[in-house]
């Protein structure tokens, strides 16, 4: 399932949540003082064309999609200054946070991290841009569609905590080791805020893009079930 653009295993993939202005907003909530952390397994990770496999456990109306500007580490930071955090960038990709709100918001006793961790819930690709042609990656247009409908579509500069921001705060006494990957948000748009509410089904083709890096698109399946039907 690792057959992403990273062409490894990250030791480790950190999200930031919250972070668009517009999307605070649409999620009805403050803005947040300090960057919401949050992880996602190595083991979500999959690549451009792969399957996300919606599990058994989910609820049908219940699995969101997310687009957002993946950052890889190039080299160890800890406790790195903002104005050298993008010294430490290897690379760029797209990143979709694909998120089970039932999971997330009502049975993950107030954690959202068991809703963003089933398998296949973290699609990167279609490839890493080197940091050197991304000068600045608080001026990207970025979006989502769904089945061809444009359901995102926002800039990077509506980050409440940039880039470099946000790789300064993860380092304090905190190894980012090589190769992790950061997931700096999603802006507004997202399928739980939408009146009526609009949930990825399998069948589904979901497309997320940021502009310098490409499309990252991968179909929508149920996974097939093992376990016994009692």
């Amino acid at each position: 399932a690792m057959a992403s653009a990273l062409g490894f295993s990250p030791p480790a993939i950190f999200c930031i949540g919250l972070n668009y202005k517009q999307h605070a907003k649409e999620s009805g909530m403050a803005l947040p003082a300090y960057p919401v952390v949050f992880s996602k397994p190595p083991s979500s990770v999959i690549g451009h064309g792969d399957a996300i496999k919606i599990p058994s456990i989910c609820h049908p109306e219940e699995v969101d999609y997310e687009v957002e500007l993946a950052v890889i580490i190039g080299k160890a930071a800890k406790d790195v200054k903002e104005e050298e955090a993008l010294d430490y960038v290897q690379g760029y990709t797209v990143a979709n946070d694909v998120s089970a709100r039932r999971w997330q918001l009502k049975q993950g006793g107030g954690q959202w991290v068991r809703g963003k961790s089933f398998d296949t819930f973290c699609p990167l690709g279609p490839r890493i841009v080197p940091a050197a042609e991304i000068p600045d990656p608080n001026n990207l247009e970025l979006g989502c569609t769904l089945n061809g409908q444009v359901v995102q579509k926002s800039n990077t500069r509506d980050m409440i905590f940039s880039v470099k921001q946000i790789i300064a705060f993860l380092s304090q006494g905190t190894t980012l080791q090589p190769g992790t990957v950061i997931l700096t948000g999603t802006p507004e748009g997202v399928g739980v805020a939408r009146k009526p509410p609009l949930y990825l089904k399998p069948g589904d083709t979901i497309s997320c893009h940021v502009e310098g890096i490409g499309e990252l698109t991968n179909p929508v399946a149920a996974e097939a079930t093992t376990k016994a039907n009692l």
